[in-house]
């Protein structure tokens, strides 16, 4: 099962007041090279103090606290430190594809494999950030989030007021969201709400079946009424009928193991924030999903 990224801390000492950062990190960090140190502050995993650091040669005081978190963006990462192998990680990153801008917003299908936002991991090849770099892009404000895995649909605020605007609606859920998802087995007709508490606050996702494919597997319609971190996930295996691919949550589907995560966020619906007016989008279930689905039906 897959686990999240792993945080090293330590504080610096007398012994190693002085030393370049990525010297100190080679040092105190088990298993990390000073190569793989510097490509960690490259991609923007090391913090002194609490502040992001890049720097590979800046020196270490007495007392600094540096923490080092460790994960999928490292292991993501071309092995080597440096400008290149940094553009050439941002050149194997998937396409994404904006649907709607104006001014205040952005709505934006993002492909999986492609996070929504910088991570204590990484501040780089993010969607956030390779928008906001656009030529003429300027601010981009993250509204709310979907997983590496997951794809679909997000909207991203351009002004502080547009952030303002639907950080509330996200946070009343005052909105309209809804994902397609494969799940293990077949799911029950009787369960249409699952109430369950995520991270100890109310949670509600309203679920129906689209498509039965067998016994072996369920295409489920999954509509929001909260939106908590990782709720269909959690919500669907506390039923007993995980998401397939969910390498957190799930187990392996050994008759047609799906190349990544099958779920997708296919509906966004929302008031504009300068407007009022209505504005609903949608996202067909992926390319990259659509060959396994139907290899997954002929079985």
């Amino acid at each position: 099962m897959a686990t999240g990224p792993s945080k090293h801390a330590f504080k610096v000492s007398d012994e190693d007041a002085g030393k370049r950062l990525d010297q100190a990190l080679a040092a105190r960090v088990p298993g990390l090279s000073r190569r793989q140190a510097r490509v960690l502050l490259d991609i923007g995993g090391v913090f002194v103090d609490g502040r992001r650091v890049k720097v590979a040669g800046r020196p270490v005081r007495t007392g600094e606290e540096v923490v080092a978190v460790m994960g999928g963006a490292l292991a993501r990462a071309t092995a080597r430190p440096g400008r290149d192998a940094r553009a050439r990680d941002e050149s194997r990153l998937p396409a994404f594809q904006v649907l709607f801008e104006d001014e205040e917003i952005v709505v934006v299908d993002k492909p999986a494999g492609l996070l929504t936002a910088p991570t204590p991991e990484s501040d780089r090849n993010n969607l956030a950030g390779l928008l906001q770099r656009r030529p003429g892009g300027g601010p981009i404000f993250v509204v709310h989030r979907i997983d590496l895995e997951t794809s679909g649909l997000l909207v991203f605020a351009k002004t502080e007021d547009a952030n303002r605007a639907l950080s509330e609606r996200f946070r009343t859920h005052d909105l309209e969201r809804a994902y397609l998802a494969v799940v293990a087995g077949a799911f029950p007709d009787r369960v249409r709400r699952i109430d369950q508490l995520v991270g100890g606050r109310p949670a509600v996702t309203h679920v129906a079946v689209r498509e039965r494919l067998a016994d072996r597997a369920t295409l489920l319609d999954c509509r929001l009424e909260t939106g908590r971190t990782h709720q269909i996930r959690l919500h669907v295996r506390a039923v007993g009928h995980p998401v397939l691919g969910d390498a957190r949550y799930g187990a392996p589907f050994p008759a047609a193991p799906p190349p990544r995560m099958a779920l997708h966020a296919t509906t966004l619906g929302f008031a504009h924030p300068h407007t009022g007016e209505a504005l609903s989008f949608t996202s067909p279930w992926p390319a990259d999903l659509a060959p396994w689905l139907d290899r997954l039906r002929a079985l």
